[in-house]
């Protein structure tokens, strides 16, 4: 359900909340908020909530701190997980100046853009998010440690697949808050897990990327557990994916998925520091299924794009080189410029490479070109691209590439 300011202040006096989250999202995509009571919820739709931005990663520094919250009613969600009497809820924001001027390195307005951008072209795209962590148990003091939560493996059960419960519990939540996940199961690395959300618009995908990640490390830590979404916690174990699955319309015929591959296939070295920041992040790329080479096929998970076998409006083409760090914000917005891109400029695909990539010889691997290898190199390849500056506000490009 989608609720107007009306019926925002309405559902906090009728159900008891006393306590409001406005959340948002530094530029590297780590949530924050601030929590207001509810006799400041009128002000904070007329006016907005001020916050001091000194201190969020990429919002500047302490001369022009004063940035205000805006909550966006559509947005209200009730944490399921807080007491039922004085209950709490959620209600993501966007950021303006104290003028009222967009904040640039707001990325969720950053994403509302592009998906207008879209529109206004003619095209919509939608997204669906494989997300990968682990399990890791806690020490003594309650710190996260290195030892995983179970020596299971891929797609295995109970009981040596210990993360049943807390997948189950994970699903559930969110059930509870109006997001329904597709599946989930134990992935390849012991203590990883995998859960997966079926597609929906941009914003709704990249909202309930942002919930996922949040509900995932609660629910972990009330279990005694830490949820680890970094791309490669263990340097001898596989690491955690971020896979992106895209489709748009209208494409009665597939040709327009096709161009948008090809447009994201020639910009993927530009875009690639905003879907892997940390330099953990180049410590993945190359083994255990993780895409090294720009390549597609169909039904391939050695290439960098697949497209998965499903039919209809199932459809669609898999990004497998982003990791779970990454901005879902950012990150779609760039897909779809991308798309938009090769849909323009009518992007032809390569021809599909139908070949292992993990076991090819050096001679058949030399025609592919790579991803960037190392942070450094990702950060140049999107500082010298047109592309990206067109794109990508200063302020955000700065702050993931000249730190």
């Amino acid at each position: 359900m989608k609720y107007s300011k009306e019926e925002v202040i309405q559902y906090v006096l009728e159900e008891d909340v006393k306590f409001i989250r406005l959340a948002f999202c530094d530029v590297f995509g780590r949530q924050k908020n601030i929590s207001i009571l509810p006799e400041e919820l009128s002000r904070a739709f007329q006016y907005g909530i001020a916050f001091d931005a000194s201190s969020i990663a990429g919002f500047g520094d302490e001369t022009h701190s004063d940035l205000f919250l805006h909550p966006e009613p559509e947005t209200l969600r009730l944490l399921p997980w807080r007491p039922e009497h004085g209950r709490v809820v959620q209600i993501f924001c966007h950021i303006s100046y104290p003028d009222g001027t967009p904040f640039e390195c707001d990325t969720r307005s950053f994403l509302k853009k592009a998906i207008e951008d879209a529109r206004t072209a003619g095209y919509q795209f939608f997204f669906g998010a494989e997300q990968e962590f682990y399990l890791f148990q806690l020490d003594e003091k309650g710190c996260p440690t290195k030892t995983p939560y179970d020596k299971a493996g891929y797609m295995d059960i109970a009981p040596d697949d210990k993360g049943e419960n807390i997948r189950r519990e994970i699903c559930l939540t969110l059930e509870q808050m109006g997001i329904r996940p597709e599946s989930s199961h134990h992935e390849a690395g012991p203590g990883q897990n995998e859960i997966d959300f079926r597609y929906s618009d941009a914003l709704t995908a990249a909202d309930q990327t942002m919930l996922f990640r949040t509900i995932t490390k609660i629910v972990s830590y009330r279990n005694g557990l830490s949820a680890d979404f970094t791309p490669k916690p263990l340097p001898d174990e596989p690491g955690n994916g971020f896979h992106i699955n895209i489709s748009i319309q209208p494409d009665e015929t597939f040709s327009n998925l096709g161009h948008v591959i090809g447009g994201i296939l020639e910009k993927i070295r530009e875009m690639t520091v905003f879907f892997n920041f940390t330099e953990n992040s180049y410590q993945r790329f190359g083994n255990n299924k993780a895409p090294m080479y720009i390549s597609w096929a169909g039904e391939n998970r050695s290439q960098l794009i697949r497209i998965p076998a499903t039919f209809g409006e199932y459809r669609r083409a898999e990004l497998r080189s982003p990791d779970p760090l990454a901005n879902p914000y950012l990150s779609f917005a760039l897909l779809i410029y991308a798309g938009l891109y090769g849909l323009q400029n009518n992007s032809e695909l390569p021809a599909a490479a139908d070949i292992n990539l993990f076991q090819t010889d050096v001679e058949a691997l030399a025609k592919f070109e790579k991803l960037p290898e190392t942070l450094a190199s990702a950060k140049s390849a999107a500082l010298k691209s047109p592309f990206i500056k067109r794109y990508v506000p200063a302020a955000i490009l700065s702050a993931y590439c000249e730190n």
